[in-house]
């Protein structure tokens, strides 16, 4: 007996070593972002950039690292100043300075969606902070084709648009966050909550009908970070008007991407909805009857109930009663 128990003990143990030795190595987010010696507001926008690739947790806990994508990162030329400056993010100060222009002129870049910011943040008076990377405004200011609207006058039509109130900061952000997201993911009713989730909630309505598919589409409805501001207040109400599609043509866009979407992710599955219960089988008399007639005569003269009474043979009984007065 002690026998057969060492064997499954090392029959188990050797299952578990050769099932852990299978499972590709991975780290948490924290810890990836400590062994590559970033901040973590630079591990999530490295995240962001596409510079560091991401697995889902196969236990349904967010998404880890490899531990040769950490291997690939630390190996690279330069590591870590070269990552860190991929990642570098400026405000309009810092950016003017590199481009070589005044902060005015560079907000009017923004403005019109000449340059694109990466993310944004509420400062303490609860303005809108928003932060580019140093790379591509480097990169903007060292192209020959920019030189006439780093020195030159801003054109009149782009004026024009400027005088109007164009801008073009959250929408762009709103762009290039979504992307973020679907890159993500290829699962289609995801992407679908993607596309979603910069619409008004009235708007995706509209476009899904069907409740059991909006309950299904917020199952992977991206969490929305709160950029430091607690719920329910004008910080919030603030940081969601960002987030959300307001230009009409945006709007159209993306409601057509929507319905895209969900016809893509409803081949692929339909959306969960409850089982309808079946309706109870409604019982005749006759078929109540059948069962009481098949038992034993026994069961049948115990049985108080009058259904499976014997049958008394009445002209049998009539005609002795006649022939024996």
């Amino acid at each position: 007996m002690s026998g057969n128990t060492i064997t499954q003990s090392t029959v188990s143990q050797s299952t578990t070593s050769q099932s852990t030795a299978s499972r590709p190595a991975t780290s948490s987010l924290a810890r990836a972002a400590r062994e590559l010696e970033l901040k973590r507001g630079e591990f999530d926008l490295a995240l962001h950039l596409g510079c560091i690739r991401t697995v889902p947790d196969e236990g349904g806990g967010g998404r880890r690292v490899h531990r040769a994508e950490i291997e690939r990162v630390r190996s690279e030329d330069g590591f870590p100043e070269a990552l860190r400056e991929r990642v570098k993010a400026v405000g309009t100060t810092e950016g003017a300075a590199l481009m070589g222009v005044t902060a005015a002129r560079f907000t009017r870049f923004a403005r019109l969606g000449l340059v694109v910011p990466v993310k944004f943040y509420l400062n303490r008076y609860r303005a809108v902070v928003w932060l580019y990377l140093a790379e591509e405004l480097r990169q903007f200011g060292a192209d020959e084709q920019n030189a006439p609207l780093l020195k030159g006058r801003t054109p009149e039509g782009l004026r024009d648009q400027l005088e109007a109130g164009l801008d073009l900061r959250p929408r762009n952000w709103r762009g290039r966050h979504m992307g973020f997201l679907l890159r993500q993911t290829e699962d289609p009713w995801a992407q679908a909550a993607i596309v979603a989730s910069l619409l008004d909630p009235v708007q995706v309505a509209e476009i899904v009908r069907d409740p059991y598919e909006r309950a299904y589409l917020n199952r992977f409805r991206p969490e929305r970070a709160a950029h430091g501001a607690a719920p329910d207040t004008p910080a919030a109400h603030l940081v969601s008007r960002i987030m959300t599609a307001e230009d009409p043509d945006e709007i159209s866009w993306l409601r057509a991407d929507l319905g895209q979407a969900l016809v893509e992710a409803r081949a692929l599955r339909p959306a969960p909805r409850p089982t309808p219960k079946a309706p109870p089988t409604p019982v005749s008399p006759l078929s109540e009857a059948a069962p009481a007639a098949s038992r034993p005569r026994e069961a049948a003269l115990d049985d108080p109930a009058p259904s499976v009474e014997p049958v008394r043979p009445r002209r049998l009984l009539g005609w002795l009663r006649r022939r024996n007065p």
